[in-house]
């Protein structure tokens, strides 16, 4: 029978421990890799090699560098200079380069490596992905700036109805009775452009332009008197492009009862619909709206909102600022704004 001495006996454990930890870091989503104080790359998880493109083979004995844009180089000597004073770095949000040139969005940890003396021999560094957290941060300061655009456009819109409905109301009940269903008119086309989750394209799918524009110009007529003419080809909507275009055509609505023909009581809009077998022309041209000597300044996020919605259906826009009101050229390709 062997007998094994204390110290072979707590070789064991000690020998699963680091081959346990060598697994989680060649196994780790993140990329895990070290490096010596002067930069050269000395180990390379798989998860480096996923988030970064080279193998380990072409990443060891290579100078970290071989990652970092040209425009970032700068960090890399700050990094350096804090890991030789002993400071760990925790969750610095970058920008690398993957070998194929393409750039990605970095969170990195990085933390100075020491011998039983004491001494800084390298460096490990944990990088993580953050794009899809970036795009997702990015995307909820684009939905919050939409919301605050949209309360202020109501309630400028509101404000801008009660003018409307006070000047041909004969009494408080007709004022009421009037305001009431501008109000409710408005509502729905506002619904109309934000997506339903629970009809998913069902109702939309059954749109088409002309009732689209109706419903979203509905709250800007004057009762009886009809200020608004909607003329030449309609035709559907697809599912795909609805969203885009009601929120493109809200927003030329809101435009012209904020600035233009809408909001006078003696403006009027006139909208021309011209189809072929490759495109689709809208022509919006505004009547007797308030004298403008030249363009005015438009506000920043409507027009990316407009433009959003164009990009939704590969359309166009194009302005033209009249003597006697404004002309707007809009053009969608039919295999788009159908589908």
């Amino acid at each position: 029978m062997s007998h094994l001495s204390g110290s072979e006996a707590g070789a064991g454990p000690q020998i699963e421990a680091g081959a346990l930890l060598a697994a989680i870091v060649e196994n780790s989503d993140d990329a895990i890799l070290s490096k010596t104080l002067d930069g050269i790359i000395t180990t390379w998880n798989r998860g480096a090699c996923r988030l970064f493109g080279y193998s380990a083979e072409e990443a060891i004995g290579k100078p970290i560098t071989i990652v970092i844009p040209e425009d970032r180089l700068h960090e890399e000597d700050r990094i350096l200079a804090r890991l030789r004073a002993g400071e760990r770095i925790d969750h610095f949000e970058t920008v690398r380069r993957r070998k194929n040139g393409e750039l990605v969005e970095i969170s990195l940890t990085v933390s100075p490596v020491r011998n039983a003396a004491g001494q800084i021999l390298g460096a490990s560094k944990i990088a993580r992905d953050i794009t899809a957290q970036k795009r997702a941060a990015a995307m909820q300061s684009l939905l919050l700036r939409e919301m605050q655009h949209r309360v202020k456009n109501l309630f400028a819109l509101a404000t801008g109805l009660v003018t409307l409905s006070a000047r041909s109301a004969g009494s408080v009940e007709d004022l009421t009775r009037d305001l009431t269903s501008r109000l409710m008119a408005l509502a729905a086309a506002h619904q109309l452009t934000l997506p339903d989750l629970d009809k998913e394209g069902s109702a939309e799918a059954s749109a088409t332009l002309f009732s689209l524009l109706e419903a979203i110009l509905a709250p800007h007529e004057l009762g009886d008197r009809r200020r608004i003419s909607v003329r030449g080809q309609d035709m559907p909507v697809g599912g795909g492009a609805f969203t885009s275009v009601a929120l493109l055509l809200h927003e030329l609505a809101t435009n012209a009862a904020k600035y233009g023909a809408l909001s006078t009581p003696d403006g009027t809009l006139d909208i021309h619909v011209v189809a072929d077998d490759e495109e689709v022309s809208i022509q919006w041209v505004e009547y007797g709206g308030p004298k403008l000597g030249s363009a005015p300044e438009r506000e920043g996020f409507g027009t990316a909102l407009e433009q959003a919605a164009l990009r939704g259906t590969g359309g166009t826009l194009s302005r033209e600022w009249r003597g006697d009101g404004l002309k707007i050229d809009i053009r969608f390709r039919k295999s788009r704004l159908v589908a």
